[in-house]
């Protein structure tokens, strides 16, 4: 028999109520406090804060508070990135943002899934899929990244779009949802 915990990770469906899944959330509350509080004059504490929450962060990676996530561990942001204010990133699927990337205010990425049935809904059941950010992608303000979506190297995606689906690289994708409207160059 497999822990809640094995099926989070699994990918499977799983109930977050389980104690082992609560202490990781209760974990991460208390180190995204620690960085969104982090004092803005003291940048070496702040990212050691971040450091402490987040999977990876590459060198030369700036995160702006407050920063919101589920558990943290999941996170591996890539060497020269930007992440702006009010973001927020569940990642009860691994997300993976490349080097370089920027991320606009406010924006969203969101790896839970849940039963489109109610009565499993109703139980607390939900799964979870992956979130691929390319290198050099510029997710603009307020865009949403959808569970299970990859975002190719060098696309830019427009301020408010909802990515459902992957983009490939180098386009320019508008709208909800998000499609390429055209090349980057």
């Amino acid at each position: 028999m497999t822990s809640m915990k094995e099926r989070l990770l699994a990918g499977d469906l799983y109930q977050a109520d389980d104690p082992e899944i609560v202490a990781e959330l209760d974990r991460a509350v208390r180190l995204m406090e620690r960085f969104n509080t982090s004092p803005a004059g003291d940048p070496q504490a702040r990212l050691a804060a971040l450091r402490d929450l987040l999977g990876e962060v590459g060198e030369e990676t700036w995160v702006r508070p407050p920063f919101y996530c589920d558990y943290g561990s999941r996170i591996r942001i890539g060497p020269r990135s930007f992440v702006n204010f009010n973001a927020v990133f569940l990642d009860v699927a691994p997300i993976t943002l490349g080097a370089d990337v920027q991320v606009g205010p406010n924006v969203q990425l969101l790896t839970p899934t849940h039963p489109v049935e109610p009565e499993p809904r109703r139980a607390k059941w939900e799964a979870a899929k992956p979130i691929t950010i390319g290198d050099n992608v510029w997710l603009g303000g307020g865009a949403i990244v959808l569970a299970g979506v990859t975002v190719g190297a060098d696309t830019v995606v427009g301020a408010g779009a909802v990515v459902t689906r992957d983009l490939p690289p180098g386009v320019v994708a508008l709208g909800n949802p998000a499609r390429p409207v055209r090349p980057v160059q």
